[in-house]
């Protein structure tokens, strides 16, 4: 891209170049730090500094290879039923948009200065295959611009229907873009018309239309006029375009980046803890009680649906959008401006909750974790709404009331299953199962949970792991009565004081006895003591039932005989899927099992399982309004025609059983989790 050489034939180009770079370098930075930088780092202080490597590498991918933007190419829009290929158009334009930046660097901001630094960089053949690929990729970029204006506004697929995705800046951002794609063929075609020669001038479509122009009659002079007004005008929109994005939704062009080096390296369930004791405030109720990343995700967001649009809550009608949480959060926070040096004392002009964000969303969330899973930008939406959940129970004592008796029940007698007849040894009666206390030297602790020991339908769960471990000659004992909850629902309904003080008990106990390996049938309990335990020095090796079967199914201890022939439909659960990355292990137990023939509930599966409902403490917390949960999956499940919906977790196999039950299916059609079956299959 030829610079023209001179300003009005006085100037030297190079100086008009660099003053418009210093002005809008100036107002840019400036908006940008008042309105992004200065309002973030506000928040809380949060470690996301530590292991650089491991965050670069990721972010390289995540932001350069477009990772997680095209990790749903190809892939059909349950609700459409179309091809979902807007990652490529994204890609393609961001792709574009870096190619577009070097040739800024080396073709204006370098050439205007040193005219032969192209050459000198690139070599004359480089610089011809350069401007080659960028004259052909600017059309490929407006193609993919005006499929974005028909998608958006004609096609208009599911997840850009919701009011944010609607708003009028999508057209001026595309307008730029496009307005600067036009620019650059102009100026490579009137360079061409005016006889312009060297190694641009080879261009293919800059190159045709100059030939066209000149067919036209347009004269030389004429076309350098035209050429030395459309450099100018390119100009004018990259400087343009960098002072309109701190006031645009296209800041993700620059809180993405860091959004993905600063993104949590923890397993995705893993929350993090409050110091109880030195906290100004449990949870967040003002923007400075937010850490700086979570009030960063909220310029990160592109707005682009994906979030809500797999949101388990919204598509069964309740208020909860993720995708809304995180922009009002941002938009409350510009609205009120910085809240001036951390005072505990301060009260905010306008407070979130029911202004920026309906107090009921917060409790509609599940915890599911598909809208992180989706999210191209790595926003972390639940951590955010768990604080908000923290604030509404520790400093408003606001909880739904079926939440508020699962914490007293936890509070009173260690569990949360208020009005059950069952003590924690009831379910292994006649199965000859050892207590810790009797088998202190057990090689793995079978940690029953509150469920699997109290619920009735769950103890097959618990009874059918006794059997498993026996037959393969597993070492093993429980904790019986010594037993307690994780402190998990505690955690998620907000109540972060009840968590710790029960985690705390448990890992007591725990080390009391020495214990080293824990086995789960419950993925709550495994997330929990697994990922969070080490957040107050409990460190244990724990495994779900389902890691350490297929372990013992591979060294031939367990050896399933009897057929069970039926075909099963498999539900990922959350907690064991989305949030600890772990899918094959159950799968591979269910494909030992002879006879057994196991279906997928495609597309809802594996990564883009949809939730049983019972997360995020609504096993106790009922639903807002709208259709159920469960029952949605139930669909899903009944959809298959398979004949079992084989799960790996007690919560998961009481919402499905209840499911099936409304459905009016429970005559031919049931839930039973993958264990279950196994021991049926070792049955002689």
């Amino acid at each position: 891209m030829v610079p023209p050489s001179d300003i009005f034939g006085i100037i030297p180009t190079w100086i008009g170049v660099y003053l418009a770079v210093l002005v809008a370098s100036c107002v840019g930075g400036y908006a940008l730090y008042r309105r992004v930088f200065w309002l973030v780092m506000q928040g809380k202080p949060v470690a996301r500094f530590d292991r650089p490597l491991e965050r670069l590498t990721g972010a390289i991918t995540i932001v350069l290879g477009q990772r997680k933007v095209l990790q749903r190419v190809g892939s059909t829009d349950p609700r459409g039923g179309g091809r979902d290929l807007a990652g490529i158009g994204h890609a393609s334009i961001f792709w574009g948009f870096l190619s577009f930046s070097l040739s800024y660097l080396i073709f204006i901001f370098g050439g205007v200065i040193w005219s032969p630094l192209p050459e000198t960089v690139l070599t004359e053949t480089g610089v011809k295959i350069f401007s080659i690929y960028l004259d052909i990729f600017a059309l490929v970029i407006l193609l993919a611009l005006v499929w974005a204006l028909f998608r958006r506004w004609l096609a208009r697929p599911h997840r850009l229907r919701f009011d944010l995705t609607r708003k009028g800046e999508s057209v001026i951002i595309v307008g730029l873009t496009g307005g600067l794609m036009i620019a650059t063929l102009l100026v490579h075609a009137f360079y061409v018309a005016e006889g312009g020669g060297g190694p641009e001038a080879g261009i293919f479509i800059g190159g045709a239309l100059g030939r066209w122009f000149l067919s036209m009659g347009l004269s030389a002079s004429a076309s350098a006029s035209l050429q030395t007004i459309s450099w100018w005008v390119h100009l004018g929109i990259i400087l343009g375009f960098g002072v309109y994005i701190p006031f645009s939704k296209h800041i993700h062009m620059v809180a993405a980046p860091l959004n993905a080096y600063f993104r949590s390296l923890e397993p995705r369930g893993t929350l993090a803890t409050i110091d109880l004791e030195n906290a100004e405030h449990f949870g967040a109720g003002r923007v400075q009680d937010f850490t700086w990343k979570e009030l960063l995700d909220g310029y990160a967001c592109a707005v682009c649906g994906r979030c809500t649009d797999v949101c388990p809550a919204n598509l069964t009608g309740k208020i909860l959008s993720p995708m809304h949480i995180v922009e009002n959060l941002k938009a409350h926070m510009l609205e009120i401006g910085h809240q001036g040096p951390r005072n505990p004392e301060h009260v905010e002009p306008q407070s979130i909750l029911d202004n920026a964000i309906p107090e009921q969303a917060i409790w509609d969330c599940v915890s599911c974790g598909a809208c992180m899973e989706e999210c191209p930008v790595v926003v972390e939406h639940v951590p955010t709404i768990i604080d908000l959940r923290r604030h509404l129970v520790l400093e408003e004592s606001k909880i739904p009331e079926t939440g508020m008796n699962a914490l007293l029940s936890m509070e009173q007698r260690g569990h949360p299953w208020r009005g059950t007849q069952y003590s924690r040894t009831d379910w292994a009666e006649g199965l000859e199962v050892p207590t810790l206390a009797e088998n202190p030297t057990a090689e793995i602790l079978f940690w029953v949970g509150c469920t699997s020991a109290l619920e009735q339908r769950s103890q097959g769960i618990a009874r059918s792991m006794a059997k498993v471990l026996k037959a393969a000659g597993v070492d093993f004992a429980i904790l019986g009565e010594e037993e307690t909850c994780t402190g998990d629902p505690a955690r998620r309904m907000g109540n972060e004081y009840l968590f710790q003080t029960m985690a705390q008990q448990a890992i007591a106990t725990l080390n009391k006895y020495n214990v080293k390996k824990i086995v789960t049938v419950c993925p709550h309990c495994f997330n929990t003591m697994r990922n969070e335990y080490p957040q107050f020095d409990g460190h244990f090796e724990v495994l779900h039932y389902s890691q350490l079967v297929d372990e013992l199914i591979n060294q031939g201890r367990i050896k399933p005989i009897k057929m069970i022939n039926t075909t099963v439909a498999y539900h990922d659960s959350c907690y064991f899927g989305r949030h600890n990355g772990i899918y094959d292990q159950p799968r591979n137990v269910a494909k030992a099992i002879p006879g057994l023939k196991l279906v997928e509930m495609s597309p809802h599966c594996r990564e883009k399982g949809f939730c049983c409902g019972a997360g995020g403490g609504h096993m106790w917390l009922e639903e807002s309004q709208g259709e159920r949960i469960n029952h949605v999956r139930t669909d899903h499940f009944l959809e298959t025609e398979a004949d079992v919906v084989g799960v790996s977790c007690p919560f998961c196999l009481q919402m499905m059983t209840e499911g099936i039950q409304a459905k009016g299916r429970d005559g031919d059609r049931q839930a039973k989790d993958v264990l279950e079956l196994l021991a049926e299959s070792l049955e002689e």
